[in-house]
C-alpha cells in the first residue's frame, strides 16, 4: 500500500507539473500571429474587451485563457489606449506587456513651408487613419512642420496642434522683433511673411526679400508681388500658366499691383524662417528685384538698375525658349 501511495503521489506531482507547464507555455509560448501587425486599443477599453479583440484579430488563441493568465501571471496595470506594433508570434505575456507599458505608434503628416490652407485641408482629409471632418483653416493659421498623430485621432485635433504651434511661434518671435518695423501687428507680420515665403525659393534670400518689401512699405510704394495676383484666383495653388495682363490690373483685396500696402491677409502658411526674416530683415536699400534664372533674384536700388536686370532676365528666358 505504501508503494501504491508513493506512486500515486508521484503521478499527481507529475500531473501538476505537466499542467503547470502547459499553463505557463500558453502564457509565455509563441502566439498564433503569423506576421508583424498593428493593434488598436480604443479609449475606455478593458482587459476583457481587449482580449476579445485580440482573439478576433488572431493575435491570441483564446480570450478567456488570456484573461485568466493575465490575472494570475500578468501585471495589474491597465492597458493603454493607442495603436501598438505586435511582433510575429508574440506570446500573450509579451502582448500584455506591450499594451500596458509600450509606446503607441505615432504617424507623421508633413505641412511644407508655403503650403496654402486649401492644400493643408486636402492633405488632412486624404490622411486615411484620421477621423472626422474639418473646414479649410484660415490662411496663415497653420505652422508648416511635421506633426505626429495616432490612428483614429480626429483631424480637428491634429489641425488644432498645427494652429497652436503657429500662435506660439508668432508670439515668441514677435516679442523679440527688431525696432522700427513697418509691420505693426503680428497679423501683418504673418501676411508679409507669406509673401516672402512665396517669392523666394532660396533660404538665404528671405531676409533680403523681407528687407526690400519693408523698404517699399516705408516708402508707400506698391509691393508688386506676383503671388498676390495669383492668390485670389487659385487660393494659393499653382496657377499653371502665365499671369494675364487683366489679372495684373485686377483690383481686389490681395493684388499688390493695384493695392498699396499689404494684402488683406496672408496668401499662404509661412514657415518660421520667413516670419523671422520679416521681424529681422536684412539692412538693405534695395527696392527692386527680378529672377536670376537660378531660383533666386537680382536686387537693385534704382529703377535704372532694375530695368537693366530685367533685360538680362528676358534674355535668359529667350535663350531658354520661354518667350
Amino acid at each position: 500500500m505504501r508503494g501504491r501511495g508513493r506512486m500515486l503521489a508521484v503521478l499527481l506531482v507529475l500531473a501538476f507539473a505537466v499542467a503547470g507547464g502547459r499553463f505557463l507555455y500558453k502564457w509565455y509560448g509563441p502566439g498564433p500571429l503569423g506576421k508583424e501587425a498593428t493593434f488598436l486599443v480604443p479609449d475606455g477599453s478593458t482587459l476583457t474587451s481587449v482580449a476579445q479583440k485580440l482573439e478576433k484579430e488572431g493575435a491570441i488563441a483564446s480570450a478567456n485563457s488570456f484573461r485568466v493568465h493575465a490575472r494570475v501571471l500578468g501585471s495589474p496595470a491597465p492597458v493603454k489606449a493607442g495603436e501598438f506594433g505586435l511582433p510575429a508570434h508574440a506570446s500573450p505575456a509579451q502582448i500584455l506587456s506591450i499594451l500596458q507599458t509600450g509606446k503607441p505608434l505615432r504617424r507623421m503628416v508633413t505641412i511644407p513651408e508655403g503650403m496654402p490652407s486649401v492644400m493643408v485641408y486636402d492633405r488632412l482629409m486624404a490622411t486615411p487613419l484620421l477621423t472626422g471632418k474639418i473646414a479649410v483653416p484660415p490662411e496663415g493659421s497653420v505652422l508648416p512642420d511635421s506633426y505626429d498623430y495616432e490612428r483614429g485621432e480626429s483631424r480637428a485635433e491634429v489641425l488644432k496642434r498645427m494652429q497652436d504651434a503657429m500662435k506660439k511661434t508668432v508670439a515668441e518671435l514677435w516679442a523679440k522683433r527688431a525696432k522700427d518695423l513697418p509691420v505693426k501687428t503680428p497679423e501683418e507680420a504673418v501676411t508679409l511673411a507669406s509673401i516672402v515665403e512665396k517669392e523666394t525659393g532660396k533660404p538665404g534670400e528671405r531676409k533680403l526679400v523681407a528687407g526690400l518689401y519693408e523698404n517699399r512699405l516705408k516708402e508707400g510704394m506698391l509691393l508688386q508681388a506676383d503671388p498676390t495676383i495669383i492668390y485670389p484666383i487659385t487660393k494659393g495653388k499653382p496657377l499653371g500658366r502665365r499671369i494675364r495682363q487683366s489679372e495684373i490690373q485686377a483690383v481686389n483685396d490681395y493684388n499688390t499691383y493695384t493695392r498699396v500696402g499689404l494684402p488683406v491677409g496672408p496668401i499662404t502658411n509661412p514657415g518660421r524662417a520667413s516670419i523671422e526674416a520679416v521681424l529681422h530683415p536684412a539692412s538693405t536699400k534695395a527696392l527692386y528685384m527680378v529672377a536670376d534664372g537660378t531660383g533666386g533674384h537680382v536686387f537693385a536700388e534704382t529703377l535704372e538698375q532694375h530695368n537693366a536686370n530685367v533685360a538680362k532676365w528676358f534674355a535668359i528666358r529667350k535663350a531658354r525658349g520661354d518667350l
